[in-house]
């Protein structure tokens, strides 16, 4: 009986153990994995190893129309995509992401770049 009344008088003094979640929120472990977060389409060179390296064939890269497009509901959360990426331009989030309410696919597609015009030459 009294060992458990020593107890409560330790737990009602002492700071809580848990944290107050949406208030406080805990910093990232180091290399954490949270979700991908984007490909930097501009210095994308679309070789498709992405595509290729990715355990769940959740990418599918177009090299014809320029685009990359990730499912994230296929996505494992693994990070090979941004390891093995020659150029670096995929990253990852390192927070956790919610859950998404409707299904679709991330679709990043480059757009082209405007003609430069020669030296010398006058534009309409």
């Amino acid at each position: 009986m009294f060992d458990m009344i020593s107890n409560i008088f330790k737990n009602l003094s002492s700071k809580p153990a848990t944290r107050k979640y949406p208030f406080e929120k805990r910093e990232t472990f180091k290399d954490s994995r949270g979700s991908v977060k984007g490909v930097d389409i501009d210095t994308c060179i679309f070789c498709g190893i992405c595509a290729r390296k990715c355990p769940s064939d959740a990418i599918a890269v177009d090299r014809n129309s320029k685009s990359w497009e990730i499912d994230p509901f296929k996505c494992v959360v693994c990070g090979v995509c941004a390891e093995v990426c020659p150029k670096k331009c995929l990253f990852m989030d390192e927070q956790y992401s919610a859950s998404a309410y409707s299904k679709g696919k991330n679709k990043f597609v480059q757009q082209p770049k405007p003609a430069e015009e020669e030296p010398g030459k006058v534009s309409a």
